[in-house]
């Protein structure tokens, strides 16, 4: 693991998802930029002092000179976003698989350079997009997939947030300091670090591609640097249009993401309140509801899930099958097997792409008096 160290929130849910499933042992890291931190968390952590690493540059160097056997496999990089692009660059280029949190890069530019950086060197890449990890998220794209909802028409997306409805970022809160900085988190705010989440739902649920986009987008809080709301229109490939809202001002509000997508014959509704449960709405019939660990769900619903109909699988699962499909795909290649598609289903360097582009076409948009922007990469 690089970055992750004590105190950083997202680190130490990698840490759980990656061992809920037994596939993972965590043998060495790079915990901190500052070195004395790296220490301490790896001892934390309860390693070996000698694979407790000061800099993700040494973590390369030392771990390359171990017998393959030894060796990590796995690089899981919890870094803010504007330490993204080199330790994943050095992590492929090396020779490892990589996992890496959203968004995938600081730039545009970067994620499609590390994008030709991962085709040469054949290793597997996972982005931790982790609301498509949900088995009902996944039981609605296929549903969409199907063709039984029909031809696709409207795609309705939020997530809503409020812990910065204050400026936060003013007194010692790390996690609003470094997001909310664009010199750490990049050109957006709330449509980089939560925005981008949306986008990747919408698409990965309706099975369709972006190709307009029409921004609006605010910085409500006096003295911060970037966005914290917002709200876009969306073109699809397939003439269908939608409506994504981000924000991060809206008090009260926890992370109760959302996704409809409605087609010719009916419509599918999830929200993470809720996440064991799908709504499927028909033009002529009454309503279903569909729920999680149930025979009727498709393999992919089936596959990501642990428990049975009536316990909750939340957050810390949906991350959890990630790696695990993640970790999957890299025993069947070792092994010279054949994948499953439900294996596959995680996702990678693609979606980075598009999440990236996803942010830079949404800040232009919104400074631009042009009502729609193309989306292209």
């Amino acid at each position: 693991m690089i970055g992750g160290g004590q105190g950083a929130f997202i680190g130490a849910i990698h840490r759980i998802a990656l061992q809920m499933d037994g596939e993972y042992e965590l043998v060495c890291g790079a915990f901190s930029s500052n070195p004395e931190k790296s220490k301490a968390g790896g001892a934390m952590l309860g390693l070996q002092p000698e694979r407790v690493y000061l800099s993700y540059q040494e973590l390369f160097e030392k771990e390359q000179q171990l017998p393959e056997n030894q060796r990590v496999q796995v690089i899981s990089i919890v870094t803010p976003n504007h330490v993204h692009f080199e330790p994943t660059k050095m992590a492929l280029g090396n020779g490892f698989h990589v996992v890496l949190d959203k968004p995938m890069t600081f730039s545009l530019e970067e994620a499609l350079k590390l994008r030709t950086v991962a085709a040469e060197s054949g290793k597997r890449f996972c982005l931790t997009h982790t609301y498509t990890g949900y088995p009902m998220v996944k039981e609605a794209r296929q549903m969409v997939a199907s063709g039984k909802l029909g031809k696709i028409r409207k795609v309705y997306v939020e997530y809503p947030q409020g812990w910065l409805s204050r400026f936060e970022e003013g007194g010692d809160n790390k996690q609003a300091s470094w997001r909310t900085d664009p010199k750490q988190s990049g050109i957006a705010g709330a449509m980089g670090d939560i925005g981008t989440h949306a986008f990747n739902l919408a698409e990965y649920v309706s099975g369709l591609s972006v190709t307009k986009i029409c921004a609006d987008i605010n910085t409500v809080v006096e003295g911060r640097q970037l966005d914290d709301d917002g709200a876009v229109l969306l073109k699809f490939d397939n003439s269908a249009s939608g409506v994504l809202i981000a924000t991060q001002v809206a008090a009260g509000e926890e992370n109760n993401v959302k996704i409809r997508v409605y087609g010719e014959q009916g419509g599918v509704e999830w929200q993470q309140s809720d996440e064991n449960t799908l709504q499927v709405k028909w033009l002529d019939k009454p309503a279903e509801i569909w729920r999680t660990g149930t025979g009727y769900v498709s393999s992919y619903a089936q596959h990501n899930s642990r428990t049975p109909a009536g316990h909750p699988e939340g957050y810390l699962e949906a991350f959890a099958n990630l790696y695990r499909n993640f970790a999957l795909c890299i025993k069947a290649d070792m092994a010279g097997e054949e994948t499953k598609p439900e294996w596959e289903d995680y996702p990678s360097m693609e979606e980075g792409v598009r999440g990236m582009a996803f942010i830079e076409h949404v800040i232009a948009s919104g400074k631009s008096d042009q009502k729609w922007t193309d989306f292209s990469i």
